[in-house]
């Protein structure tokens, strides 16, 4: 195949294995926020689970930490963050990036506060007496990415840079 003459017409992901399709989630989650004029700042060691720090240029500045999943729309799927790298507080969000065959990827910016009460689709697993270490969860479905719908990253972004956030959950 010659990439230079290739044109991709339509988006597709499904040839992309595991790591490709995060890594691919991670650097466009970094640049929709270069894109909203913040700065980003990639940690050189992924030993926290944060992926990206985000400084929003307050008076004084912001800073948020931010840990990206993806996830292709083939299928309903479930995504988690290990309770010991995801704390729940103002400063910590999950962005989601969400890819469906045929289509333009969709962003979701998830305050960790969404995790306080969660409420399906948000999940809270401890496994006491089980091997598998605490996390929160997120299933997502075609129902519950409608549930996500404040979250989607042009309507938070908003909220972060005019300083309104957090005003909910």
């Amino acid at each position: 195949m010659d990439l230079v003459r290739t044109t991709v017409a339509v988006p597709t992901w499904a040839h992309l294995d595991t790591l490709r399709l995060g890594k691919w989630g991670e650097y466009f989650a970094k640049m929709a926020f270069v894109r909203a004029g913040l700065d980003v700042y990639s940690p050189e060691v992924d030993d926290r689970a944060i992926d990206a720090l985000i400084r929003i240029p307050n008076d004084p500045p912001r800073y948020l930490e931010v840990q990206v999943k993806t996830i292709r729309a083939a299928k309903s799927g479930y995504i988690f963050m290990r309770k010991r790298h995801f704390a729940i507080r103002p400063d910590s969000f999950l962005a989601l990036v969400h890819l469906a065959e045929g289509a333009e990827a969709d962003l979701y910016l998830i305050p960790s506060l969404a995790w306080r009460t969660p409420n399906p689709p948000f999940a809270d697993r401890d496994y006491e007496g089980k091997k598998s270490e605490p996390e929160y969860g997120l299933t997502i479905s075609p129902a519950a990415l409608q549930t996500l719908q404040p979250y989607l990253f042009s309507n938070v972004v908003r909220e972060l840079i005019a300083g309104t956030w957090p005003s909910q959950p």
